[in-house]
């Protein structure tokens, strides 16, 4: 039997005439680039986050690079931000040339430690970017309340939570910004690189749109130093089609979810835990498990693949030496490297596929 971690020839098939019409509707446009997709796709992805604008973005990296831009963040700033996540949340951070800040993350939910984020602030910060992990949302009051007391702004990494709820609030919604990822694996993906913005301010939705598009708000009159970062209509168009059934997904990830705690529940893994007030979407089931190498091995060795996001921790990266963190630096990231492992988690996974990993996994425990 084999595994895949991901198989979104799955999702192609299960869509296929839909994307299939949409895409040459685009080519028999004639419009390719802004056009009716991507103002269509912004509106209805704004209604879905519940946030009154949305701007298409090339990337979710260039959707947190422009975000920052938007909030007046450049040299001589500093941004917190957490060792525990992909490295272009922090890349966006270094391209405007402000300095990431780093902490660590709760060892429970490995989203930010506010304890940590309050000790961290200066008269430099200038915005605090949390990361929804893994399809969680951080605790965005505490945040909220900190970024409120000392008039630092909130930017909402939500590239891995399409749809996830804190306290019945979509991530992407509370925060000044919320920049979304449309990356294929996503709970939300294109067929290729996309991203978006989010926001409930006009005067940020007006710069970043500005940003987005060498720096103009009419063609050939370049307010700012601007970037092509557009999402592209053919994108728009296929997201349209998926972004119908996201919900949907959505809430077979947390029944898989649910299915895999329920069958790992007498091993000795280390399973997601679920906040109080969060509605997760499982964009990654992670587990901790020791020797994970070993691990890892006898599970492909039995046909199933897994991942681990993520072997590295920023402040592990040769790319940030310079910030001057050291191993020990944040012990509860630095544990996650070691120990975490993704197991498959998609909304065309079979529950028999489900059964047949955590079978194997109690084998290769004994």
């Amino acid at each position: 039997m084999q595994i895949k971690f991901d198989a979104l020839e799955r999702q192609y098939e299960a869509l296929k005439d839909d994307i299939d019409k949409a895409v040459a509707d685009v080519f028999m446009s004639g419009k390719y680039i802004l056009g009716n997709n991507v103002k269509c796709f912004e509106e209805e992805f704004a209604k879905y986050c519940d946030a009154k604008y949305s701007v298409g973005i090339s990337s979710g990296t260039a959707a947190l690079h422009l975000s920052l831009l938007a909030c007046d963040v450049g040299e001589g700033d500093e941004v917190i931000t957490v060792a525990n996540t992909y490295i272009a949340t922090v890349f966006a951070i270094s391209y405007t040339g402000a300095r990431p800040v780093l902490v660590d993350v709760e060892p429970e939910y490995y989203t930010i430690d506010v304890v940590q984020v309050k000790k961290a602030i200066t008269s430099r910060t200038k915005a605090i970017l949390p990361v929804h992990l893994y399809g969680q949302c951080a605790n965005m009051d505490e945040i909220l309340d900190v970024a409120g007391k000392n008039k630092i702004k909130v930017i909402e990494d939500a590239a891995q939570a399409h749809g996830a709820l804190y306290k019945k609030k979509k991530a992407g919604s509370m925060g000044d910004i919320g920049c979304f990822s449309f990356y294929p694996v996503k709970n939300l993906g294109a067929h290729g690189d996309g991203g978006a913005i989010t926001t409930n301010s006009k005067e940020l939705y007006e710069q970043i749109t500005m940003l987005r598009y060498m720096g103009q708000r009419t063609k050939y009159t370049n307010v700012v130093i601007g970037f092509q970062e557009r999402l592209d209509e053919v994108q728009a168009a296929i997201l349209r089609v998926k972004l119908k059934k996201l919900s949907e997904w959505n809430k077979r990830r947390q029944k898989l979810a649910a299915l895999y705690n329920e069958l790992l529940s007498d091993t000795d893994l280390v399973l997601p835990v679920v906040a109080d007030g969060h509605d997760h979407v499982f964009h990654i089931y992670a587990v901790k498990v020791e020797d994970r190498d070993v691990f890892r091995r006898k599970l492909e060795e039995h046909g199933i693949e897994t991942q681990i996001h993520y072997p590295k921790a920023v402040h592990q990266q040769p790319a940030y030496k310079t910030l001057g963190y050291g191993e020990g630096s944040f012990p509860v990231t630095e544990a996650l490297a070691r120990e975490l492992v993704s197991l498959p988690m998609h909304p065309f996974l079979r529950e028999d596929d489900v059964r047949y990993i955590a079978d194997t996994i109690k084998k290769v425990l004994k």
